[in-house]
């Protein structure tokens, strides 16, 4: 079985990452890495992204339709997945994550930010309330999962790219900034990762428009980056078309090596290695 680091840039747009995700750009320009442009399903919020990127179901099936949906995930998932083939998972993400997949709900940043033994699907993470947690100390907390607890999955989640947006709008150099700061935390730790066994996935669960918002159906607001880096997917820039990112959890299952659930979508959009 392999083993995944899935980075959730909160509110990445795909141009704003074509034009800040210097290193992960040159490794796709040097055939390195994969990128896809990845048109997220709607609504363009939050909480229903995380729900549909984990389970790769639509919000009409998954049910978190909204934000304020606050409840443990009714479907299969990622970490269930991984779960029930003794897997271990780690996430160091907002604490709307701890709420899905724990079980636990609401969250209680005094109970709950630190969970260092199993509830629910997760085994083991670092959860945040704020959402101006710098993102600097959010991947620190990442790694400190990674190495602990050596997890097969690992959730990475960080929120000021959407934080600073809401803000300033994604044309904002606030929030060109705040990608570039978050892009320049993996230029640094990417090949540590690469060198620990791990395939890494670095994607956004939605964009953001120059009003400061998301939510609807406009591509500034759904079109978000795929970067892959794995030797089990074939390598290059396939950007000349759009998938769906109903394809992130099933394309997590298969580099880690466990069946997909029923209800995720079985064509493979994405081009993988024989």
């Amino acid at each position: 079985m392999g083993k995944v680091i899935f980075v959730m840039v909160d509110a990445l747009g795909y141009e704003t990452a074509t034009k800040r995700a210097g290193y992960l750009e040159h490794l796709v320009t040097h055939n390195k890495a994969a990128k896809y442009k990845m048109q997220g399903d709607l609504p363009a919020a939050s909480r229903p992204m995380y729900e549909t990127l984990m389970t790769g179901l639509p919000a009409w099936m998954h049910g978190v339709t909204m934000n304020d949906v606050v409840r443990e995930s009714r479907c299969e998932n990622i970490f269930s997945l991984c779960k029930k083939q003794g897997l271990v998972t780690a996430a160091a993400a907002f604490g709307w994550i701890c709420e899905l997949y724990t079980g636990k709900y609401p969250f209680d940043p005094y109970t709950d930010r630190i969970l260092d033994q199993p509830r629910g699907n997760l085994d083991c993470g670092i959860f945040y309330q704020n959402c101006d947690y710098p993102d600097s100390e959010l991947y620190a907390d990442g790694e400190y999962l990674r190495k602990k607890y050596h997890p097969d999955f690992l959730l990475i989640h960080p929120m000021n790219v959407d934080t600073i947006g809401h803000g300033y709008g994604c044309l904002s150099k606030e929030y060109q900034g705040a990608a570039d700061a978050s892009f320049q935390q993996i230029a640094r730790l990417c090949e540590d990762w690469r060198e620990d066994g791990y395939d890494v996935i670095v994607t956004g669960d939605h964009g953001m428009d120059t009003l400061g918002l998301h939510g609807g159906n406009e591509a500034v607001q759904r079109d978000v980056p795929l970067y892959i880096l794995s030797d089990q997917v074939k390598k290059g820039d396939f950007t000349d078309h759009e998938i769906s990112n109903l394809q992130a959890a099933p394309l997590v299952c298969r580099l880690l090596g466990i069946p997909l659930s029923e209800g995720m979508i079985q064509e493979n959009q994405i081009e993988m290695e024989n």
